[in-house]
């Protein structure tokens, strides 16, 4: 990519208690990335969110879409104060960023940046290096799906992760996997964006794990039936495909992206697929599904 390349900075100024529904709203525009800064924030403060993208948004497509993901959130649009932005150099950006990001830490693991130094920990260790592609594993549905894996995931289960992005699940669960060890026919990712599956890729790198096979493309019928199959997907993608993965699912499936306000799609779903049986889990807006087979 040049490094001379401009890219655009959006930095919302909105009330604190309201932050993560405007970072999902900038996501559903396809930033790059996103930051909050609340660095010595008080609860009743305002704060900045931060999206960066690789092209101007317009103010109306922007603001209809910051507004449509407060009104989810339960937020009146006066939650924001201000909208500015300006243009940066690519390489201020991804430094900007990169400043912000800190590792997430779960019952079993810690997902950290390429950059960070971990020290003494006993807990299993995933290097990730997002670059362009969203998942950093500071994001709920991510920690859900991890949770997921912690408690159910055991070393020997072939593994499919349905809508990778930065291959945080699929590395996670490989290196949950007895000796780290894993074959192209046990853990595949994939991933529509092919800009995540090279990034999926490099990160397995990172990680040394070897044989989990990242593909450009979604499941389908000739897809391999796996053990454990994640699928972090938005419930637009997800409602389509879910006879298919649990087609494809032989032991447990865990279902996430999901909106706490949109789990009555997934569960009615589930009943005209006579699937009756699954447990929720919730991390703040958002909730999982886990389906045993």
């Amino acid at each position: 990519m040049n490094k001379d390349e401009n890219w655009y900075a959006y930095e919302i100024t909105v009330a604190s208690e309201a932050s993560e529904a405007i970072e999902f709203g900038l996501n559903e525009l396809d930033a790059l990335g996103t930051e909050i800064n609340n660095l010595g924030v008080k609860p009743s403060d305002v704060l900045t969110v931060i999206g960066y993208f690789g092209e101007p948004q317009t103010d109306e497509i922007l603001r209809s879409k910051l507004n449509e993901a407060l009104r989810i959130y339960g937020f009146e649009a006066n939650a924001i104060r201000e909208i500015g932005s300006r243009r940066i150099g690519n390489v201020d950006w991804l430094f900007e960023w990169k400043k912000h990001w800190k590792p997430t830490v779960t019952a079993k693991f810690i997902i950290a940046p390429s950059w960070e130094k971990i020290e003494n920990s006993e807990k299993i260790v995933v290097r990730i290096e997002p670059n362009m592609a969203f998942g950093t594993g500071t994001h709920e549905t991510t920690k859900l799906c991890l949770k997921a894996i912690e408690e159910r995931y055991e070393s020997g289960m072939s593994f499919l992760d349905v809508g990778t992005g930065t291959g945080i699940l699929a590395i996670a669960a490989a290196k949950m996997n007895a000796g780290f060890q894993t074959s192209e026919s046990e853990f595949s990712g994939c991933d529509t964006d092919a800009d995540s599956v090279k990034i999926a890729g490099e990160n397995a790198g990172l990680n040394e794990v070897e044989g989990i096979d990242f593909f450009v493309g979604s499941i389908s019928n000739q897809t391999p039936a796996a053990d454990f199959v994640c699928a972090n997907i938005t419930p637009d993608v997800l409602i389509p495909i879910l006879p298919l993965l649990l087609e494809k699912t032989d032991k447990v499936l865990v279902l996430s992206g999901i909106l706490k306000e949109q789990e009555k799609m997934i569960t009615d779903k589930l009943n005209e697929l006579k699937i009756s049986a699954f447990k929720v889990e919730i991390d703040g807006e958002w909730l999982s599904g886990l389906i045993s087979r």
